[in-house]
């Protein structure tokens, strides 16, 4: 919104400025209107242009939004108030708005009606009437009234998007704890069930082979050792898929991601050979995650480590997790060769190449979001993964 005001601007600064030139008088004043101009329009197309880099600077300073309106008003003195320039002066309170709230809306206005009435005050020929004048201050009222009702309705649909962001993780955890204890339920039937139904087979074979009339004494042994075996199998895989309940049932037997993730690093590294190295980031604890959710989370990463070590030939891979701000956030860079340009993920299916899709898929189905790219580094390839830390909760009732 605040660089469509400052694209409005700049139309306006084009249509007026020879207006402007034209009724100013030779010497110093030709060269105040010619600096205005060229200041004006600088700082409305770098503002234009890089809003996120410099809107922060003009947030915490509205001396230079002052300074900007003070230029224009040179600039309108020497065009007159009944040129297209006098409608720029209408961004100044939008502006104020937009940015400040009512509080910068209601000084900006002021200060723009303020110039625009002492620009008319001046005028002579021929002299304005009541109506006229106050025209463009009514306008500086009410563009600064709308910015800040703009602002409010955008700090309000931030919010609600936020909390419907926050909503949708935790209903995307909930689906990923269902959806684990049914992959669990599918394991308990197709391992342990049917390692049961082995046991009882076994068992029965030697039965059979110990109420014969001739008994082999080594098929005996054979079929003891094979129900001995199946039954050790089988106590094993029931251990597992036990201990995987109860730490999803537990919260203290939540995961620490960080810890996990420090391990996996040491062994992708011992493994490969290639260096690995973790380190936290953020100024807070990770929160402890549920299961389901870090086992995704960890699968990305070493997906990630993976994807690496196979394609990207890197030196190096780098490895950081930590709470910034109210996301978890894990990062995996290699300074390998990168990504191809225009990489999208639809190719990647059609190749064949899944490695990226799933870690998409994994981030989706616990509500986190992911990007892959280069980042912020010269080269290489980042995975990095923002989970909100709402999602690791259960509202309480």
């Amino acid at each position: 919104m605040c660089r469509q005001v400052f694209g409005f601007r700049l139309a306006m600064i084009a249509l007026a400025t020879p207006t402007a030139l034209v009724n100013a008088n030779d010497g110093l004043p030709i060269r105040l209107v010619g600096a205005a101009v060229v200041v004006t329009f600088m700082t409305s197309y770098v503002l234009f242009r890089d809003w996120e880099r410099f809107g922060p600077l003009l947030l915490r300073h509205p001396s230079l939004l002052a300074a900007d309106t003070l230029f224009g008003a040179l600039l309108l003195t020497a065009a007159g108030p009944d040129s297209t320039l006098a409608y720029v002066s209408v961004c100044t309170p939008l502006l104020a708005g937009l940015v400040y709230g009512w509080r910068g809306a209601a000084v900006f206005a002021s200060l723009q009606a303020l110039l625009l009435l002492l620009i008319h005050a001046a005028q002579e020929d021929p002299a304005p009437g009541i109506t006229e004048s106050a025209l463009l201050p009514g306008l500086c009222v009410i563009a600064g009234a709308v910015g800040s009702s703009l602002r409010n309705l955008m700090l309000r649909f931030g919010a609600a998007t936020q909390a419907l962001t926050t909503v949708q993780a935790r209903l995307a955890v909930t689906e990923a704890v269902s959806a684990e204890r049914a992959r669990l339920a599918r394991e308990m039937h197709d391992s342990v069930a049917k390692t049961l139904h082995g046991v009882a087979l076994a068992a029965d074979g030697l039965t059979t082979s110990a109420n014969a009339d001739r008994m082999d004494p080594a098929l005996v042994r054979q079929q003891a050792a094979l129900v001995a075996r199946s039954a050790r199998r089988a106590a094993a895989e029931s251990r597992e898929l036990l201990a995987d309940l109860r730490r999803e049932s537990d919260p203290d037997e939540a995961t620490d991601v960080l810890v996990e993730l420090a391990a996996r690093s040491r062994d992708f590294s011992a493994r490969t050979g290639l260096t690995a190295v973790y380190r936290p980031t953020g100024a807070h604890a990770v929160p402890p995650v549920p299961p389901a959710v870090a086992r995704q989370l960890l699968m990305i990463a070493s997906e990630a480590m993976e994807n690496a070590h196979r394609h990207a030939h890197p030196t190096r891979v780098d490895v950081s997790a930590g709470v910034h701000g109210d996301l978890l956030r894990i990062s995996v860079y290699d300074d390998g060769r990168g990504l191809p340009p225009g990489t999208t993920l639809e190719q990647l299916r059609r190749a064949g190449h899944f490695g990226l899709v799933g870690m998409v898929e994994r981030a989706a189905s616990v509500g986190a979001r992911i990007r892959i790219g280069r980042g912020g580094h010269p080269q290489g390839t980042e995975v990095r993964l923002e989970l909100p830390l709402a999602a690791l909760t259960t509202p309480t009732a």
